[in-house]
């Protein structure tokens, strides 16, 4: 009943937090409980709640904000990897700062090697034309110092900062613009200074040092694209000069580089921790068409372009070929060119790689191909190694933790926290039916995946998984395990769960319980099924053991009796035993009750209310009975009647 509470103190926030709520709303449940008078200990609980519901808001504002602005990133690379026009390249790197720093305006000046200063280049948000022709000394206002010393520098009031040689018409131009709080940062290309991209406010504001760093990786997109645009200019007038005997060597070098480009991109991703989804898209936007990544069994791990996957005959035969050449192979699918590439490692396959090109395919398009399957290799076996490691760790973890947990469990909370794993919460233990050979490596592996989401732990135990997953609810926890590994695996999985425990001293035995449960349901014809002790009936006690699984199953059976007896101060329980006592016989329980019989057969209609229509039935009644008795011995619960 602790938890409802709980969870109901809690909801007020969640939703605030769903609709995206300013964080002062977030005062509203806690004033109007207060208002209601609620006690010390709800107030307590909702001021708790409520400052974790901050810090998660202020999370998801952070995350937004980190998005954000590494999208900004990724498009103004995406802009320099098709750049055709330096200006409109410009344009938008300008845009991007002022969009991604919230700033009323930003600009970039370049220098101007024959006349030794800078100029300004491109603006947006700018107002004032004579700022938009201001010219900036070397050494000079803001600018010409951050281009000076090829280092950034931030005021929140420049016309009032000391730290500038102010110039008139410099402080004109800022004035007349209106602007009081400027960032510069330089743009550098090796050691060359080319120019200074600028945020700027028209009040005063102070720049946090993640918008310094967003700017500089900015500021060195935009040197990027100067220096490509320079570079592509000088090469466009080389082949102009060309003669059409340098057709050739002309495609040749576009290949070569399309190649380098390509490996620097796969590079790229595999040096900042990406995953096989972002290689497609690298290789996805320098080959152009769609890619598809294939395991081992023929199951997509990404798609760009969304080509449809092949028959699975023609994918291992393509595979297969493409193995035996070392290259890559081309197939027709649906009428249209496909080419193939086999991710291996030695021996072992672990996938490939489907290529639906839009264009003529060449030799470099063909290698570009290939490496991609090498670098795809390579992640794929890193990432099992991370998995492997990190699931051995947490297994042996869990072993120590189901087998014998000493009274000073001490270090093993400090390993466990190093997971993310309170073992003071409640947690259930879940166990797995027997597993054919075959399926236990990639169940152990969806094991691991499936309990690290949800800060638990998993381990393989011969032909078992083994897993603790924190909750309150076995059953549901079982259930949800049997269905999901069922899918991966294609087949039914029969799934035992223990607990819930408080407090790691009683892992061991909710690990028994979990087990007991899986021969029951295998003995009782249930396979295939996830269940806890206490949906086994009279099974699951005999399982359980102990007062817990006892308590369970009262609760579970006569619950709602015994808390509407505790509310009304009634006696529906005792007229239940004296009830099955008198051979089920209304007329008989009036008299040992010393009440009239239709007293006791409204009381009957209430307990039909309370634990539904079928509860006369002989199945049922048995449990009743059972747990009516269970009830009354239970030293833990003295019966007053």
């Amino acid at each position: 009943m602790g938890r409802m509470s709980g969870d109901s103190a809690a909801m007020p926030f969640l939703e605030l937090l769903a609709r995206e709520a300013p964080a002062g709303e977030f005062e509203q449940p806690v004033a109007a409980a207060r208002a209601a008078g609620a006690s010390a200990d709800r107030l307590a609980e909702l001021e708790r709640d409520k400052a974790l519901a901050l810090r998660v808001r202020q999370l998801l504002e952070h995350r937004r904000r980190r998005e954000t602005e590494l999208a900004g990133l990724f498009d103004t690379a995406g802009d320099l990897a098709g750049l055709r026009d330096l200006d409109a390249v410009l344009r938008a790197i300008v845009h991007r700062a002022r969009t991604l720093l919230g700033a009323d305006i930003a600009y970039l000046t370049l220098h101007d090697s024959d006349r030794g200063d800078t100029y300004m280049r491109v603006t947006d948000g700018s107002v004032s034309a004579r700022f938009q022709r201001l010219r900036l000394p070397m050494g000079a206002g803001l600018g010409g110092l951050v281009a000076q010393t090829a280092t950034p520098y931030v005021t929140g009031d420049y016309l009032a900062d000391g730290r500038f040689e102010h110039r008139a018409e410099i402080d004109a131009g800022v004035g007349e613009e209106g602007l009081v709080a400027i960032l510069g940062v330089p743009l550098r290309l090796g050691e060359q200074v080319l120019g200074v991209l600028f945020a700027a406010n028209r009040s005063p504001r102070p720049f946090a040092r993640e918008e310094v760093a967003l700017l500089v990786s900015l500021g060195a997109h935009a040197a990027v694209a100067i220096d490509s645009a320079r570079l592509l200019a000088e090469t466009r007038e080389a082949l102009a000069e060309l003669s059409e005997a340098n057709r050739t060597i002309r495609a040749r070098s576009a290949s070569v580089e399309r190649a380098a480009a390509a490996h620097d991109r796969m590079a790229a991703v595999v040096l900042q921790g990406g995953g096989v989804a972002e290689l497609a898209s690298a290789v996805a936007e320098v080959l152009g068409g769609g890619l598809l990544v294939l395991d081992a069994d023929g199951r997509v791990l990404a798609s760009v372009g969304a080509p449809a996957p092949p028959a699975a005959d023609v994918t291992a035969a393509a595979v297969a070929a493409a193995r035996a050449t070392g290259g890559t192979v081309r197939r027709e699918v649906s009428g249209a060119g496909h080419w193939f590439a086999a991710v291996v490692a030695g021996a072992e396959d672990l996938g490939s790689l489907l290529w639906r090109p839009e264009r003529d395919v060449d030799d470099a398009d063909q290698r570009i191909l290939e490496r991609a399957a090498m670098v795809t290799a390579l992640l794929l076996l890193f990432r099992r190694t991370e998995a492997e490691a990190e699931a051995r760790v947490r297994g042996q973890l869990l072993d120590d933790l189901v087998t014998a947990v000493p009274d000073d469990a001490g270090p093993l909370r400090v390993r466990a926290a190093r997971f993310g794993v309170d073992l003071d919460a409640a947690q259930v233990v879940v166990v797995t039916g027997g597993l054919e050979p075959a399926d236990r490596p990639r169940a152990g592996f969806w094991a691991g995946s499936y309990a690290g989401a949800r800060r638990g732990l998993a381990a393989t135990r011969a032909d078992q998984v083994v897993l603790m997953l924190p909750g309150t609810a076995p059953a549901e926890v079982a259930s949800a395990v049997a269905d999901e590994l069922g899918r991966v695996l294609g087949r039914p999985v029969t799934v035992g769960a223990g607990g819930p425990t408080a407090g790691p001293q009683q892992l061991p035995g909710a690990f028994a319980e979990a087990r007991q449960v899986v021969a029951a349901l295998v003995a009782l014809g249930h396979s295939g099924q996830g269940a806890a002790a206490g949906d086994l009936g009279f099974v699951g006690l005999l399982l359980g053991g102990g007062d817990q699984a006892a308590h369970r199953f009262v609760r579970g059976t006569i619950g709602a009796v015994l808390d509407y007896d505790a509310r009304r101060q009634t006696a529906l329980r005792h007229t239940l035993e004296v009830y099955y006592r008198c051979g089920a016989s209304p007329a008989r329980a009036a008299e040992e009750l010393h009440v009239h019989v239709n007293t006791v057969a409204q009381r009957l209609e209430r307990v039909t209310r309370l634990l539904g229509a079928g509860w006369q039935q002989p199945e049922r009644a048995l449990e009743i009975q059972l747990a009516l008795r269970l009830h009354r011995v239970s030293p833990a619960r003295p019966d007053p009647g």
